[in-house]
């Protein structure tokens, strides 16, 4: 039931991110009864503002009370940016950040190894390409990595 309702406030937070020239990065629900979380990240290509994420909380939370989408009607709904060291899950994800440092897990090792850093080097045919400062690049297969995020160098 749970997924259920991480769908629908996903369909709902994508569509109201998207009239406002926005795309949803990650819906999360956490938790149950006066309890739940709902937390949603959202981005946009010159960054979000503290009004961006103000204006779809507001449009977002008034769709879920009217269509009654939460069961119990009691949450808390967070919105907010991805952050510096965004994940990345969507094959468009791999192509905007190209030539950006990137971390990955994959689920299984390759070359003994489970995670690794580089550069993001490009995607093509649903495979991801890491220059990690070895002899050849990495690259494997999307559905191959279990984890994927921006790496911010301070």
């Amino acid at each position: 039931m749970q997924d259920d309702v991480a769908s629908k406030i996903e369909a709902i937070a994508t569509r109201v991110a998207a009239s406002e020239g926005m795309e949803v990065v990650e819906v999360a629900v956490k938790g149950g009864g006066a309890s739940r979380l709902i937390r949603i990240s959202i981005d946009k290509p010159e960054g979000v503002t503290h009004g961006d994420c103000e204006l779809v909380s507001q449009q977002v939370g008034t769709i879920l009370d009217v269509e009654d989408v939460v069961p119990g009607g009691r949450y808390t709904l967070e919105v907010s940016s991805p952050g510096v060291e965004r994940k990345l899950a969507k094959p468009g994800d791999f192509v905007r950040f190209q030539g950006k440092k990137i971390k990955v897990v994959l689920r299984q090792p390759v070359e003994g190894r489970r995670n690794w850093e580089g550069m993001l080097a490009g995607f093509e045919d649903g495979h991801v390409t890491l220059e990690t400062g070895g002899q050849a690049p990495l690259r494997v297969a999307l559905d191959e990595i279990q984890k994927a995020n921006l790496k911010f160098e301070w």
